[in-house]
């Protein structure tokens, strides 16, 4: 099944891809978000690789009991044909209550129907104090379209 839009992709056609997964992955449903890529999609998410649509569920499911509170913002960094590079901010907290803020990059490819065939993922996690925040839409959720982007929070 076809994830529109498909490669190659342009301007708009990348940043309605990035918009598109990081509504999904607001959703924080690891079934829907799996949907996106191809059944033996490769990823490298921080130290840990793995491929196949039931280890990305089991690697979400393990992220968002640990993340709790998740909120993310993707931007377009850069794409080529069927390339789009992201750079993203997420929001969350831990069992404790202590904030982060996680900042990272990831590299996608994609087959010719739009899905995601390869991930990879760099992340860093930064401490922050609950008053430092910016993202506060309800969650899950998607962020809502007059919420500012990355580059206009100065992140």
């Amino acid at each position: 099944m076809a994830r529109p839009p498909l490669p190659p992709f342009t301007a708009e056609t990348a940043a309605q891809k990035a918009r598109a997964a990081e509504d999904a992955w607001n959703s924080r449903d690891p079934e829907r978000v799996s949907l996106a890529y191809t059944e033996d999609s490769r990823w490298r998410n921080r130290a840990e690789f793995f491929s196949g649509r039931p280890a990305i569920v089991a690697f979400l499911t393990r992220k968002w009991a640990r993340e709790l509170d998740y909120r993310l913002i993707k931007e377009v960094w850069a794409w080529q044909d069927d390339r789009i590079a992201v750079r993203f901010v997420y929001e969350w907290r831990d069992d404790s209550g202590q904030w982060f803020r996680s900042h990272g990059n990831e590299n996608w490819e994609f087959d010719g129907e739009g899905l995601m065939r390869a991930r990879h993922a760099s992340i860093n996690d930064v401490p922050i104090t609950e008053a430092a925040r910016k993202f506060h839409w309800p969650a899950p959720g998607p962020r809502p379209a007059d919420h500012p982007g990355l580059t206009a929070l100065g992140l």
